[in-house]
């Protein structure tokens, strides 16, 4: 689909469903190419670093552990993150929701008389929309990580959780830099190149911007460590040269223990950039001595709506994702339709389980169905989580929803279940519907099979053929087996020993 056809994402409001905004972007050849190439690309590099892994089952069910662990008591290991912060100078903001966020960074902003902030990529201020919300202060947000930095000159939305510029080739990010960055005008594809427009552009935003935002990859509860992750060294120069950092922090990403990230600092390079560990790996701990560092350390934890998930059983698996994107880069329908497609900052197979939590089934009910339940995201999650299982969960609760109005009440899928669970309730009416189904397919049958089905459910006979009722089922088989009368056999003497 066309870059100006991206739709919006998902907010309080419903959006357009996955299955209408897949059908545009299946008709982008030039985005399949690249989805196809990208994730091939990642996905076998990626099988090679983890086959190097004797132990590497031994560390997903740590890494499983571990978050298990965290979110049942997540509320004393957040109070322990808080007084560690404050012990080593820092400050925490509780946020409910994106709008309280949103209003704390700009008042930390306004407080040092900036315009302008440095940001390092991050998924929950791009949750919270903050970029726009700044922007409407009169606060300037520079994106500093390359692909990022490509996603805000294009004026679109990433499409990756990891590679947010995924969705576009060397040659269309080399006309974007030729119209919007300065002395670009004989600029070729060349990625170094390319590289280094960027870096020339942004060395005088990191040298001149007071204020840096952040994400959190981890927050450290025993020690008030925030990890951040990235390829670029972008973010280290974001956390040492201005004299603010705020860093937002979604509620799920706290850890219990320092020796924690021995687990997830293996598990997630390889399986995100797949390598052997991450290029740049940052450690932040309070405020730090003048001129090494920030003056101010600011960390915002984040709610807005993971408490609920978290009441969720089943549900609640979603928060314990390391944003790796492994699910992304082995999802069949990902690799075809791209990010876009699913109107959410997180796409992909555990953005189809997170983003309906997040916003509510009806506002993204169609986000459940975006997938072929094949289960290969499950297989690569580095902490297992079971997202086929949260999946059909979600279908549940997408189902229930529906049935809560009347319109959901008589919707002809409704009314079928309904009536089939009546059915299948009682012996008697599923042996008569069995025969009255045997009489009606009759005109239907052709060469043993039926290849049309018409009204309702002509849509799984477009693409399959369909056996036909059996002539005789098991039951009555077995009732017309007892009917026969057999040769009585004498009675056996018992004998005794």
């Amino acid at each position: 689909m066309s870059r100006e056809g991206v739709p919006p994402l998902p907010t309080k409001q419903p959006a357009m469903s996955f299955q209408d905004a897949a059908k545009l972007s299946l008709g982008d050849s030039q985005l399949r190419f690249n989805m196809g190439k990208a994730t091939n690309t990642i996905r076998g590099k990626r099988v090679k670093v983890v086959e190097e892994m004797p132990d590497w089952e031994a560390l997903r069910e740590a890494g499983r552990a571990i978050k298990d662990r965290t979110l049942r008591h997540l509320d004393k290991y957040l109070l322990q993150f808080e007084a560690s912060v404050a012990r080593v100078g820092g400050k925490i903001h509780w946020a409910a929701d994106a709008d309280d966020a949103n209003r704390i960074v700009a008042d930390l902003v306004k407080a040092q008389g900036a315009k302008e902030v440095v940001k390092i990529k991050s998924l929950t201020t791009d949750e919270i929309g903050l970029n726009e919300a700044l922007a409407r202060e009169g606060i300037t947000a520079h994106e500093t990580d390359l692909a990022e930095l490509i996603i805000q000159l294009a004026d679109e939305r990433s499409s990756h959780i990891l590679v947010p510029a995924i969705h576009k080739s060397r040659a269309e990010i080399r006309e974007l830099f030729r119209r919007t960055l300065e002395n670009t005008e004989e600029l070729t594809d060349d990625p170094r190149a390319l590289a280094a427009a960027a870096r020339a552009h942004l060395r005088k935003k990191f040298l001149t911007v007071p204020v840096a935002v952040s994400g959190v990859n981890f927050g450290v509860a025993e020690t008030g460590t925030v990890c951040i992750v990235e390829s670029e060294g972008n973010g280290r120069m974001c956390l040492t040269l201005p004299k603010v950092l705020i860093s937002v922090m979604g509620i799920e990403k706290v850890v219990p223990t320092w020796r924690d990230m021995e687990v997830y600092l293996q598990l997630l390079p390889r399986s995100s950039t797949a390598e052997r560990m991450n290029p740049y790996t940052s450690f932040w701990t309070g405020i730090a001595p003048p001129g090494d560092g920030p003056d101010e350390f600011h960390v915002i934890l984040l709610d807005d709506g993971r408490s609920k998930v978290l009441t969720d059983r089943v549900g609640r698996q979603a928060l314990a994702c390391i944003r790796c994107s492994a699910c992304l880069n082995i999802c069949p329908v990902y690799e075809r339709t791209g990010g876009h497609a699913y109107n959410s900052v997180y796409p992909g197979p555990i953005g189809a389980i997170l983003t309906p939590q997040l916003v509510g089934v009806e506002n993204a009910g169609s986000l459940p169905y975006a997938s072929s339940l094949c289960g290969a995201c499950y297989e690569v999650c580095p902490v297992k989580i079971n997202i086929p299982e949260v999946l059909v969960h979600l279908r549940g609760k997408v189902v229930r929803k529906k049935q809560e109005t009347l319109r959901g009440q008589l919707a002809p899928e409704n009314v079928a279940m309904k009536t089939l669970g009546r059915v299948f309730a009682s012996p008697r009416r599923y042996a008569a519907m069995q025969k009255m189904g045997r009489q009606g397919q009759k005109l239907m049958v052709k060469g043993g099979v039926i290849e049309r089905i018409p009204g309702y459910l002509g849509g799984w006979t477009s693409v399959r053929d369909v056996y036909p009722i059996a002539p005789q089922t098991f039951r009555e088989w077995w009732k017309q087996r007892e009917r026969k009368v057999l040769p009585k056999q004498p009675p056996r003497e018992e004998t005794r020993p």
